[in-house]
């Protein structure tokens, strides 16, 4: 055979095997390697759709929750798909939204510059309009600040900051700690890139603005 033939061959069957791979996993990948089959406790316990943190404070106290703006809330979860990564949740303005292994059940460890970064799914009532999201899979967690979460099979929900558009998932593997959520609250991990630093939190004042508009990650955070 000539070389110049057996070199489109061996070229021809390695964009095949590209091809053939599921989204963009990486070679080799194996789903198990990836969080599916060892997750934090949070994933092996059956969601409450009354699910609340512990309470902290005087028992005594009636503290009103604080008033969260409209525009904040998520009013509407919706199982879809979008390209290369298949299946996702999204909220009423088509942002993709995630979760994150280092939180616990029935509690968020996502607050500070960490919450700016990774917005959580507020919520006024628990009872945001679903579609193809199973109801008894979504419950709520009280953040220390006092308002109330969405959670998917357990797991918080968050929008992620470098996501500019509906549709986007930049987040995914941030940190090796922030993944895309299936409907069913198990991560999706169909397609993985590297892992990446998270974008930076937004900034304070004129001269952090404009390093952030760099589009640098701004430094190691461990979120």
């Amino acid at each position: 055979m000539a070389p110049e033939k057996r070199k489109l061959m061996v070229v021809g069957t390695a964009i095949a095997a590209v091809v053939a791979l599921p989204g963009c996993a990486p070679a080799g990948y194996r789903a198990a390697d990836y969080g599916n089959a060892v997750e934090p406790a949070s994933d092996q316990v059956a969601a409450s759709p009354t699910a609340t943190a512990p309470a902290t404070g005087n028992a005594n106290d009636e503290a009103d929750p604080p008033k969260v703006d409209d525009d904040l809330l998520t009013t509407s979860l919706t199982g879809s798909r979008v390209k290369r990564m298949g299946k996702v949740v999204e909220d009423q303005d088509g942002f993709v939204l995630y979760r994150f292994d280092d939180d616990e059940e029935s509690k968020s460890r996502c607050d500070g510059d960490c919450a700016k970064v990774w917005p959580p799914a507020l919520t006024g009532d628990g009872k945001p309009t679903l579609k193809g999201v199973d109801r008894k899979l979504v419950g709520t967690v009280t953040r220390t600040d006092g308002t109330e979460q969405l959670t998917l099979k357990g797991w918080p929900l968050y929008r992620y900051l470098g996501d500019t558009k509906p549709g986007a998932w930049k987040g995914q593997n941030v940190a090796g700690k922030w993944f895309v959520i299936n409907p069913d609250g198990t991560k999706n991990v169909t397609c993985l890139p590297a892992v990446s630093k998270p974008v930076a939190p937004p900034a304070d004042d004129a001269e952090s603005d404009a390093e952030s508009d760099t589009g640098d990650s701004g430094g190691d955070y461990s979120y």
